[in-house]
């Protein structure tokens, strides 16, 4: 357990804290282990309740709107005071809403377990970066990807644990899931004394409270409109590259399941390089050169086959997703009062956004194919790329004086 005395919480609140940072990340692994959990148990689900099509997708639709679409709301709740309390609780509540999936016997009960594991998602999520920005010290992207990674990692291990419990135990042996989530708690709550007695000095050594400028706001309109493309263009391959491999490839179906993981784990370390050296040359060029890499490397995935394509999934989620935590700690600058909310349209809102538009493929696939439905996904990074361009946002060198200056940085 990760234990630190309150007085020395107190003298250094501001510094780079890697200690509390992993602490923060594990509770964001957790809470994600359950959100990417819930898509691989769907199918077992729909069998035991003889679900359709419909109502199976509805599940996931209320998954996705109360974990990410609502997390501005949580954000705002959690800037108008400090409410710590909402980590503990939202990573509880995420536990038990998916690790007692598998106890209803009708749809509604069943649908309420969902709503209650994807408000605890959506609870953790702003509390947890924003909590998370006040120990990054003068390295913003590199400490708050510590945090990402976290998430980043824990969607690609939510399908395997889940899978691997019912593989061992059967269905009936879900609520083992809930043992992540006991885990954090006790873990988060152990180092509570801590984490209250930092959160008094933390804002007097971080960005002067003034309003944000007008040009502020449509930075992050910008900004957010970049995310949604890198989100939907992510999504997108995670749904249509076991289509592709499967059924244009002919692929074995267990191997489609690794080349999505590959893909995710790539994220994973892209995360962690892509902030270190977007604190080094700068956040918005490094958000550019994310765009413009994956933009390049992304048709590579139609040409490539066999072990190669593994090569290609692991370089495009590297060079794609590694702007994740970049984005949060811009919306942060942009909106340096409202911590919580700009880290829930990030994260939540953001990213929830280009899940539906996940929706709009499944129309292209449905009436021109999965290949072309993947050759509109390649088409996203550059869009997303343009929107980059457009961002005024000040370099790393002028954050002393921002926001005063936004307005005449580039």
């Amino acid at each position: 357990m990760i234990a630190v005395p309150p007085e020395e919480a107190a003298s250094r609140p501001s510094t780079f804290n890697l200690k509390i940072l992993l602490l923060l990340s594990f509770g964001h692994l957790v809470t994600d282990i359950y959100q990417g959990a819930l898509p691989a148990i769907l199918p077992y689900l729909k069998d035991k309740l003889s679900l359709s099509y419909t109502l199976a997708g509805v599940l996931l639709m209320a998954a996705n709107f109360t974990s990410s679409i609502l997390q501005p709301l949580f954000g705002h709740f959690s800037d108008k005071k400090e409410k710590a309390w909402l980590l503990p609780l939202g990573c509880l509540a995420a536990g038990l809403g998916l690790s007692l999936a598998s106890l209803p016997r009708s749809f509604g009960p069943l649908l309420i377990l969902v709503i209650l594991s994807g408000l605890g998602i959506a609870a953790y999520h702003p509390e947890g970066y924003k909590t998370a920005s006040f120990f990054t010290g003068d390295r913003p992207a590199t400490g708050m990807s510590v945090f990402s990674v976290g998430g980043n990692l824990g969607l690609a291990l939510g399908p395997l644990f889940s899978l691997g419990v019912i593989n061992f135990l059967g269905f009936g042996g879900l609520p083992l899931m809930l043992v992540f989530a006991l885990l954090s708690l006790i873990l988060l709550l152990g180092n509570w004394a801590y984490l209250q007695s930092a959160k008094p000095l933390r804002p007097k050594n971080r960005v002067p409270a003034v309003a944000a400028p007008s040009g502020a706001y449509t930075a992050l309109f910008l900004v957010i409109a970049t995310v949604v493309m890198r989100s939907w263009t992510q999504l997108g391959l995670m749904t249509y590259i076991p289509f592709y491999f499967i059924g244009y490839l002919q692929g074995d179906p267990l191997y489609s399941g690794k080349l999505v993981s590959a893909f995710l784990l790539g994220g994973v370390a892209g995360t962690i390089l892509g902030s270190i050296l977007a604190d080094r040359v700068g956040h918005k060029e490094y958000l550019v050169y994310s765009m413009l890499a994956t933009s390049l490397l992304a048709p590579l995935i139609l040409l490539a086959a066999g072990p190669l394509l593994l090569v290609v999934l692991i370089l495009v989620g590297l060079a794609l997703i590694s702007s994740f935590t970049v984005t949060i700690v811009m919306a942060q600058r942009l909106l340096p009062q409202n911590l919580g909310v700009a880290s829930g349209l990030m994260v939540g809102f953001a990213i929830g956004a280009g899940g539906f538009g996940v929706t709009l493929l499944g129309v292209v696939a449905d009436h021109f194919g999965v290949v072309t439905a993947l050759r509109a996904i390649l088409v996203l990074p550059l869009a997303g790329l343009g929107l980059a361009l457009l961002v005024r946002y000040p370099h790393d060198a002028s954050l002393k004086s921002y926001p005063a200056d936004l307005s005449g940085s580039k």
